[in-house]
């Protein structure tokens, strides 16, 4: 029987190394990062969901390509090889797909690097797909078999108004013994914020129906029992469904959830009535620049003073708020720095993410940014990790912004902050009903 081996370096990466040890000290910073490498890769699992009852299937995640992973993939003999990788981690990927087509194996990369990067992709694989693999995996295989793999797949754009119906049933079992899964609920983001590239790169925003969601849960439900699940959308509640008809499916798995949307959920008091019910556990809210307004974020723009009434709204109802940062946008100084850390030592947030601007390919972001010959060619695609500058900022030098970065976190994620956070958070959970027990915080 024909098999494929699925590979997902998409984990956490921080090249840093001043950074990396930094982090380690900071108990804060280190719980989210790990939080973040734990979940596991939507898009490869989902594939396997497709396959034909033919082929096998296994998949590995693993930290790093070393020649055990290596040996342990040629140990399968698999007739393709299946690689997705984040831009930190893509360098990764071309490494063990070279070292895979050397050794005679056939490879095919994707995801939204190889999407925005294709001809880059290309010269490191049998294969690559650009856009969502889901139209072409079937064609994909069947060409694998008859010895007639194409270069590419995937480039023919469907229509706007064509929604193709197809959300295959992700083989959740694949991954083992652990206890969070990823579900998305819908594809994209009606949104186009200019630093994102993940709203409209793959495909047009897309949700998906109550029904198919619900035979997820239960699939999740069935490799654990009590899970708890990311809904791995850009924007849960932006979209022009019913959101009770999402919320009742939820609530009737039973399964605790956290998501990312808006603010504007905290100005939907209907929806909040039924979020902590539902078992939502935490929202992640995108505040985003204190000091830059990015291009593309729609309704999502506001004043600060907007956005904190819905916070409050939201972690009234049971609800905990993690809100997202971004440092070193346009006019940020050392002064805003020091604003920004202040606030968050105070803010009402349960739960705060702090990230550095990253231009990755595909994002207008970036091509901003190479129109002003701002990018540094020296730092490659494993320093778009989010805790990099990989740009020359507008009002500070690359070394100026790297320490501010750096206080910023020490202060924010520091023992007593990070306890202060915990308390915010579990006094946020006795207000959900709903919860069995307060989750750890």
């Amino acid at each position: 029987m024909p098999h494929v081996s699925f590979v997902a370096l998409s984990g956490f990466r921080i090249h840093d190394p001043v950074l990396r040890e930094l982090g380690m000290t900071l108990p804060g910073f280190d719980e989210r990062a790990q939080a973040l490498a734990a979940l596991p890769a939507l898009g490869l699992i989902t594939l396997a969901g497709l396959l034909p009852e033919h082929w096998t299937c296994s998949y590995v995640a693993p930290a790093a390509v070393t020649p055990e992973l290596l040996d342990a993939i040629q140990q399968q003999r698999p007739d393709l090889v299946a690689i997705s990788a984040l831009t930190a981690s893509i360098e990764e990927a071309y490494q063990l797909s070279d070292a895979l087509r050397a050794a005679g194996r056939t490879t095919v990369l994707g995801g939204l690097h190889v999407t925005a990067c294709p001809e880059e992709a290309a010269r490191h694989a049998s294969s690559i797909v650009v856009g969502p693999a889901e139209p072409v995996w079937t064609q994909l295989l069947e060409d694998v078999q008859g010895n007639r793999l194409q270069l590419r797949y995937g480039e023919a754009r469907r229509p706007e108004s064509e929604d193709r119906g197809d959300w295959p049933l992700p083989r959740f079992d694949l991954l083992g013994e652990v206890q969070r899964y990823t579900l998305q609920t819908q594809r994209g983001c009606p949104l186009a914020c200019d630093f994102c590239a993940a709203s409209r790169l793959l495909e047009r925003f897309r949700e998906k129906p109550a029904a198919n969601i619900a035979r997820e849960l239960e699939a999740i439900q069935a490799c654990c029992p009590d899970p708890l699940i990311e809904l791995a959308d850009d924007n849960t509640f932006a979209g022009s469904r019913d959101p009770f008809e999402l919320l009742d499916v939820l609530e009737a798995s039973g399964a605790r959830w956290f998501t990312e949307s808006d603010w504007r959920l905290g100005e939907r008091p209907q929806v909040l009535a039924r979020l902590g019910g539902a078992g939502c556990v935490q929202v992640l809210m995108g505040i985003e620049s204190m000091v830059f307004r990015y291009p593309g974020m729609g309704g999502k723009q506001a004043e600060l003073e907007r956005m904190l009434d819905a916070v409050h709204a939201i972690q009234g109802a049971g609800v905990a708020v993690n809100g997202c940062f971004i440092v070193g946008a346009d006019g940020e100084t050392p002064a805003s720095l020091q604003r920004l850390t202040a606030f968050l030592l105070e803010s009402p947030f349960a739960d705060v993410q702090i990230t550095l601007q990253t231009p990755f390919p595909g994002t207008a972001l970036r091509e901003r940014l190479a129109r002003q010959n701002r990018l540094l060619p020296e730092l490659g695609w494993p320093h778009c990790s989010l805790f990099e500058v990989t740009y020359q900022p507008d009002l500070l030098s690359v070394p100026e912004l790297e320490q501010g970065f750096r206080e910023v976190l020490t202060h924010v994620f520091a023992a007593a902050s990070t306890q202060r956070r915990r308390s915010l958070r579990r006094d946020v959970w006795r207000r959900n009903r709903r919860l069995r027990r307060v989750p750890v915080a």
